[in-house]
């Protein structure tokens, strides 16, 4: 994505170049300095100083990166910078109110089910969207299609390879605060997960709970052994 450079010393300009950050941050997950710096054209000790600001007032809070063994270098260890509640909050989409009133409604007049209808209504792109993704790029593994498909639909996702499967990560989560009232929105997504990739998923944490990232664990399925039967 290219970004245009924005003077630091302009206060509206201080305010859009803040906007950005937190955008991308949403947008990508967590990043250092230098990974934002180089994202919007800056230089690193401007991000730093946007970087201090949004600290100071709560939208964004920084830990230590993690780094693999043997790895490290001399010097102070990087911080990757994360959105807080706060943070979310600041994005919100400001048709919010109005969709959660809506789905009161729905609920008082149809019941639960018709929630859980609506919620799988609206996952449907996944479905359709991922057999487009496997057509487009058949070298990406299942669960990347749909970590692109859900990317695509605003929800930042990757995918990490662990010992025991996938772990889908969705970074941004467009309906986290209806979906803290609403579970039903969680759930079916998990559904049309489990259907596109043929297999069990498990949701391990969800942005609308409050964790910082939506994870899914899509377990290893194994090979089965010739003459092997159950």
């Amino acid at each position: 994505m290219q970004f245009e450079r924005i003077s630091t010393v302009v206060p509206d300009g201080d305010a859009s170049t803040r906007a950005r950050v937190l955008r991308l941050i949403a947008e990508q997950g967590p990043r250092t300095a230098a990974d934002l710096a180089a994202a919007l054209d800056l230089t690193a000790a401007a991000v730093r100083r946007h970087l201090d600001h949004l600290v100071e007032i709560g939208t964004l809070e920084s830990r230590e990166q993690r780094v693999g063994p043997g790895t490290r270098g001399r010097g102070r260890p990087a911080r990757a910078f994360r959105l807080t509640q706060a943070g979310r909050d600041q994005l919100d989409n400001q048709y919010d109110d109005l969709a959660t009133q809506a789905l009161r409604f729905l609920r008082d007049t149809g019941g639960d089910e018709a929630v859980m209808g609506f919620a799988r209504q609206r996952v449907e792109f996944i479905e359709r969207d991922y057999a487009a993704i496997v057509a487009e790029q058949p070298d990406l593994t299942p669960a990347e299609a749909l970590a692109e498909v859900l990317t695509r639909g605003g929800y930042a996702a990757g995918v990490q390879t662990l010992p025991i499967g996938d772990q889908l990560c969705q970074q941004h989560c467009p309906v986290s605060h209806v979906a803290h009232e609403f579970p039903q929105l969680c759930e079916a997504e998990t559904e049309a997960f489990s259907r596109v990739l043929g297999s069990h998923v498990q949701r391990l944490a969800t942005i609308a709970h409050g964790d910082g990232v939506c994870t899914t664990c899509i377990p290893l399925i194994p090979a089965k052994k010739d003459g092997a039967s159950r």
